[in-house]
């Protein structure tokens, strides 16, 4: 029963593109195309058990009748429903290159919920050619359209974008400089280096900790001399977080920086240091660990070194 409704999908889709593409006399094909995608949309979108199985033949007849579509489409994007917004979604990534200047165009829309959502979906379609139009939305009065345009970028991959992301660490609203440190590091932008170890000290706890995951896929020497230089930081998250760094590296290099550490006044400090040598030499073959607990004193930092080495030894055995 079931697949013969998915058959009625596909053949009703058919006679309608057939009727679209072969008889200009209709006089009002895009009236047709509406109607086909009206129809068709609720089964793509359905949660239902049981359209259960009609839900992807409804989705590719659809994705079938071509870029005419995105503007149908586009203009659903105000739903409040996030299974169609993703159905949305899908459906022109299936269409894919074709849709590009549709969306592009749409990110002049008055609406600024359907623009952002449209610089999402061009991220998933992840076209060059999208480039110079989501840059140009990068500073748009909408915090969420700056945020997925940046996302956009990052996932596009082009580094033509360099300069705007680079700005947009200086933004107002967390979750845009998270957006930044996020495509700086799909981008592998060196030159971001610098910003996204300030970016550790961020008040937005996503911030910090994209910037963390971005850093570790940039060039490690220029990390580490960049982690290096900020250990003077007044800002504690920023120590912090670049011992994190230091010790997910591991290199020689890193562990001497991590090394200058753990003499500091400062015991929390004292404490991320020794525990990220416990996790750049899990092994301790450079025997860090003696000298590093002979030395300390303070009973709390003591305890969380030693917790280190005894999940860092569960984890090799």
């Amino acid at each position: 029963m079931i697949r013969s409704r998915s058959n009625v999908i596909l053949s009703i889709a058919t006679v309608f593109v057939l009727l679209i593409t072969s008889a200009p006399v209709l006089g009002a094909p895009n009236t047709t195309l509406q109607a086909v995608v009206d129809s068709l949309f609720p089964i793509a979108s359905s949660g239902e058990v049981m359209y259960r199985d009609l839900v992807e033949p409804a989705i590719d007849s659809i994705a079938a009748l071509g870029a005419d579509v995105a503007p149908i489409l586009i203009d659903k994007f105000t739903t409040k429903s996030a299974r169609e917004r993703h159905t949305i979604k899908n459906i022109l990534k299936r269409i894919g290159k074709p849709a590009v200047p549709h969306l592009t165009q749409a990110l002049r829309h008055p609406d600024g919920l359907i623009v952002s959502r449209v610089c999402w979906t061009l991220g998933e379609i992840a076209d060059s050619s999208a480039v110079g139009p989501l840059m140009d939305v990068t500073g748009h009065r909408r915090w969420q359209v700056r945020d997925e345009a940046l996302g956009a970028l990052g996932d596009i991959g082009d580094s033509q974008a360099a300069d705007v992301m680079l700005f947009a660490f200086t933004d107002t609203v967390g979750q845009v400089r998270k957006a930044a440190s996020v495509a700086a590091g799909k981008i592998r932008l060196a030159e971001a280096i610098e910003l996204l170890v300030h970016t550790l000290g961020d008040e937005f706890y996503g911030a910090r900790m994209s910037s963390v995951e971005a850093l570790l896929k940039l060039d490690t020497a220029a990390v580490i001399k960049a982690i290096a230089d900020s250990m003077g930081s007044v800002n504690p998250l920023v120590v912090n977080l670049g011992c994190l760094i230091l010790g997910e590296l591991g290199t020689d290099e890193a562990v001497e920086v991590l090394m200058s550490q753990v003499t500091s006044d400062d015991p929390a400090r004292r404490a991320h240091a020794a525990v990220a040598i416990v996790k750049a030499d899990p092994l301790d073959n450079c025997s860090y660990r003696e000298a590093i607990l002979a030395n300390e004193t303070d009973r709390l930092v003591l305890l969380k070194i030693k917790s280190a080495i005894y999940s860092t030894e569960n984890e090799q055995r």
